[in-house]
């Protein structure tokens, strides 16, 4: 590991933020079943609890980005394709529903924070958290999840634009068609982001914490 990753991987400055890591979207009745499939491929839920439970063994906040959208579609976007996919879909979003629930083996620890998401795309916009990572003295994000599409890739570069120092875990962040999930971290990410992996950052957690 290079010491500018070391750097911004000390424990007292990072969150992982895990963007749409729900059982509606990576999990059993996905809205997306292409992308639940990918990330199943590559074991991204397994990935992202090995991850969570590190964060926490060294203190480090962990935060569930979800997306949830109105059974009646109050406040919901229509103002692009993906989000008349995501309604004809037969999942539902709902609050309170399964399809909202974090997967069991990642947990919701009682110091976790989960910020539910009713429109747009990315965690860091019109949400609670930028102002709450700057609170908690955050300079690295810690940036897993779905999808490279569209979701983790708004994360990172709005999270770029906003001053963060942005760390990438290649085998724990997936898009469609996994071809191009691969492309898309390869060119465009590796110019954003440091990329690393799950197991280098939790051995540096260790290291550092």
């Amino acid at each position: 590991m290079n010491d500018r990753l070391a750097d911004a991987l000390q424990p007292k400055h990072c969150a992982l933020v895990l963007q749409e890591v729900q059982e509606g979207v990576v999990g059993r009745d996905a809205v997306f079943p292409d992308l639940a499939a990918v990330a199943a491929e590559i074991a991204l839920i397994e990935h992202c609890a090995a991850l969570a439970h590190a964060a926490r063994a060294v203190g480090i906040p962990v935060f569930h980005c979800t997306a949830e959208t109105r059974a009646d579609l109050l406040g919901a976007n229509t103002n692009a394709r993906l989000f008349g996919a995501a309604r004809k879909a037969g999942s539902r979003l709902a609050p309170g529903s399964d399809g909202v629930r974090v997967p069991s083996v990642i947990g919701v620890d009682e110091r976790d924070v989960v910020l539910p998401r009713h429109h747009g795309v990315g965690p860091l916009t019109g949400t609670q958290l930028d102002p709450m990572l700057r609170n908690a003295g955050v300079r690295t994000i810690i940036a897993a999840g779905v999808s490279l599409n569209v979701g983790v890739l708004d994360l990172i570069i709005t999270g770029v634009n906003l001053g963060y120092q942005m760390v990438v875990p290649v085998d724990a962040v997936a898009g469609v068609p996994r071809e191009y999930g691969d492309a898309v971290l390869a060119n465009t990410i590796s110019v954003l982001a440091m990329e690393s992996s799950t197991s280098e950052i939790i051995e540096a957690w260790v290291d550092l914490g």
